[in-house]
Order: C-alpha cells, then sequence, then structure tokens
C-alpha cells in the first residue's frame, strides 16, 4: 500500500508535467496522509492541476466517505471493484505528483519508516482513479486513491505486504491520462527496483502533525 509520501508543486513541476492550467496555490509537503486535500493531476479539457480529498468516495456514497478505507485501489481489482469501476471506466485517471513516498518495515516490535525515491531524486507521479460524489446539499466532492501493484524486489523488501504505488513518469504521462484503458493496464507494473533507492528516516514520520525537509535525511 502507500500510506503517506513527499509532494511539491511549483512552477518547475508543472512544467514537468506539461500542466496546462496550473494549481491554484503552490504546495509542499513532506507528510501528506490520506483525507488530505492533495494535488493531482487530471485531464479535464487539457491537462490541469487540481486538489481533491486522498481517499476516494465513490459517485455513488451521497459525498460521504465510506466505512472501508481507499487511499489505495488495488491494481488486480480496479475493473471490478464497486469503489473503483466506475472511474476506471470513465477514464478519470489522475497522477499524484510526488518526490518520494514512504514505507514502513518491521523491526522486531517495532517499525521503521524508509523514504522510497527514484534513483537520483527527480520527481515522478504515482498513477490514480478520481472521482466526483454530490452531498445532497448539492456540494460536489472530488476525491482521488492511488493504484498499488505487486512491489518490485527493493519496496518488497521493506514493505511486508509486498505492495507499492503504480509510478508514472513525464515520459508515461500521456499513456496514462489520455491513452485508452489498454494503455493505461500496460502501465500498472512494478517500475524497476534498481531505478529507485530507499533509506530509512526519523520515526517523527510517524505523525502527520509532523513536516519538514527533516523528515526525508537519511539516519546515520
Amino acid at each position: 500500500m502507500c500510506g503517506r509520501y513527499v509532494t511539491r508543486t511549483e512552477a518547475a513541476i508543472e512544467r514537468y508535467w506539461s500542466v496546462i492550467e496550473p494549481w491554484s496555490r503552490h504546495v509542499t509537503s513532506y507528510n501528506v496522509a490520506p483525507s488530505q486535500s492533495v494535488p493531482v493531476v487530471v485531464l479535464r479539457e487539457v491537462r490541469s492541476g487540481a486538489f481533491m480529498r486522498w481517499g476516494l468516495i465513490p459517485h455513488w456514497a451521497r459525498g460521504e466517505p465510506p466505512k472501508y478505507h481507499t487511499i489505495n485501489a488495488r491494481a488486480e481489482t480496479v475493473e471490478t471493484a464497486p469503489s473503483y469501476r466506475g472511474p476506471w471506466s470513465r477514464s478519470q485517471r489522475c497522477i499524484f505528483p510526488v518526490m518520494g513516498f514512504y514505507e514502513w518495515q518491521q523491526t522486531g516490535s517495532s517499525k521503521q519508516p524508509y523514504f522510497i525515491r527514484l534513483a537520483g531524486g527527480e520527481p515522478f507521479g504515482l498513477a490514480g482513479l478520481w472521482d466526483t460524489s454530490v452531498k445532497p446539499d448539492g456540494t460536489a466532492v472530488e476525491s482521488c486513491t492511488i493504484i498499488t501493484v505487486a512491489a518490485n524486489p527493493l519496496v518488497a523488501a521493506i514493505h511486508a505486504k509486498g505492495r507499492m504505488p503504480a509510478i508514472v513518469t513525464a515520459e508515461t504521462a500521456a499513456a496514462w491520462l489520455e491513452g485508452n484503458q489498454d494503455d493505461a493496464r500496460q502501465l500498472l507494473t512494478a517500475y524497476p527496483a534498481d531505478l529507485m533507492d530507499a533509506y530509512p528516516v526519523s520515526l517523527r514520520v510517524n505523525s502527520p502533525r509532523n513536516d519538514g525537509p527533516g523528515l526525508i535525511e537519511t539516519l546515520g
């Protein structure tokens, strides 16, 4: 799964993703957590930056978050799971712009957080789906979820459940946002482990109240 990550939006990131309609504000967070309003790249009439609730609220849920977790959608079931088959069939795909994400490794009775990124530290994206649900008062709520796949060996050595987010780069963004379902499905594979790196970071990551660049400094 993916339950915490690092994001940054600025002019350089907008250029990286070829965003035509930019985000309404720029944001940097070193500890993005579920239920927060997060930046995503979506295809409306043009490629656009938007803010959506992390944790998908299905269109039929009348704007209320479901009782089960929807921050992650498994690639194996996006076409059939009730919460995700609608946005998948409507090609409501999005990209979470990130600098890296966190996973926790069980070490005895405690868990050690690791920061995982592309080797070299360049920006990348996490493949996602989004949906709109309307509250009884007519308020439309846009929300999103990260799609996960079976982990590569690097992430599998850290994450006991052997899952990782599907990764999108500037080179594959068009296929994910604008391609047909077959194009998109081909991107739902584990990113090569030799193109990524990971290192342990502070336990301060465990609380979403903590933020700042110190969270991604390597221990030691």
